[in-house]
């Protein structure tokens, strides 16, 4: 099968699991007539979805996978989903740091994959968090100053981790976390999600983290959400923030049409990386 076919595949993909998330359940047959593809076609696509857990099959159709508001995967089976959408998530975000900044970065496998493309941005003030961020920081500090002498070498950035409790998700939350963030001012705030939706706005399935997250919209001058399309329509057990809170959300091109006019009538900007040379979608 071509690149292009592929490709095709994932986009028809993610229309589906839109559908199954927005409607609560989609037939076989209204999504043959909806994608214009065979009957085959749609089966096929809906035994993959299964099996990557992203829909329950059904006697003629799909639904959304049954999983209780309060679960929250662990970093490590995280970081296997959409890596390449991250990545690209990742370069485009990037894009929106500038040097000698303060930034701050939440915990998940989106942020610390933006961090990782943040290392070459000289002088920045990083607060954050997440162990894992701050570990990407810590070992690039700890190479370039192995570095052989006379090598040129960049300002390394200044990274402030929180203190707090330990996630599923390797974030630190609670009082500590919260205390820290409440005194400090960011330029920016680079902002993972567990779910994202028009009605929850963002969300998480922790309440600790819930807090903390609100702690680091209200400390942020300007806040962009780093979120593949698959976070579209999850609901955690808390909201923490609503899209008006957001200034800029970071996407992948399998977010659905119907996602983007939604997004569009309430965030001022939204990135699709990947999508054509600038990232930028065209805005609402």
């Amino acid at each position: 099968m071509s690149e292009s076919q592929n490709l095709l595949a994932e986009q028809r993909r993610a229309l589906i699991v839109d559908e199954v998330r927005r409607r609560g359940g989609v037939r076989v047959n209204e999504l043959t007539r909806r994608l214009n593809v065979s009957d085959m076609t749609v089966r096929r696509d809906l035994d993959a979805l299964a099996r990557q857990g992203m829909v329950e099959k059904v006697h003629g159709g799909a639904v959304p996978v049954a999983e209780a508001s309060s679960h929250e995967p662990g970093f490590e089976a995280k970081s296997t989903l959409e890596p390449t959408a991250k990545e690209e998530i990742a370069r485009a975000a990037a894009g929106l740091v500038a040097p000698g900044s303060a930034v701050a970065l939440s915990g998940g496998t989106t942020t610390f994959a933006v961090a990782r493309r943040l290392l070459d941005i000289p002088d920045l003030t990083v607060v954050t968090n997440s162990v894992r961020v701050a570990d990407v920081f810590h070992t690039a500090q700890g190479a370039a100053a192995s570095a052989r002498p006379g090598a040129p070498r960049q300002a390394p950035a200044t990274v402030v981790l929180t203190g707090g409790v330990r996630t599923p998700s390797d974030s630190l939350v609670g009082p500590v976390a919260d205390q820290a963030i409440r005194s400090l001012h960011f330029d920016l705030l680079l902002l993972g999600v567990h779910g994202i939706s028009a009605e929850a706005g963002l969300s998480t399935p922790n309440l600790a983290e819930a807090e903390t997250n609100r702690r680091l919209v209200r400390s942020a001058r300007r806040v962009v959400v780093v979120a593949d399309h698959t976070k579209w329509g999850t609901v955690g057990l808390s909201s923490f923030a609503s899209l008006e809170e957001v200034d800029v959300l970071v996407t992948d091109p399998g977010l659905s049409p119907a996602a983007r006019e939604e997004i569009a009538e309430r965030l001022p900007e939204l990135i699709v990386a990947g999508e054509d040379d600038t990232g930028r979608a065209a805005d609402g």
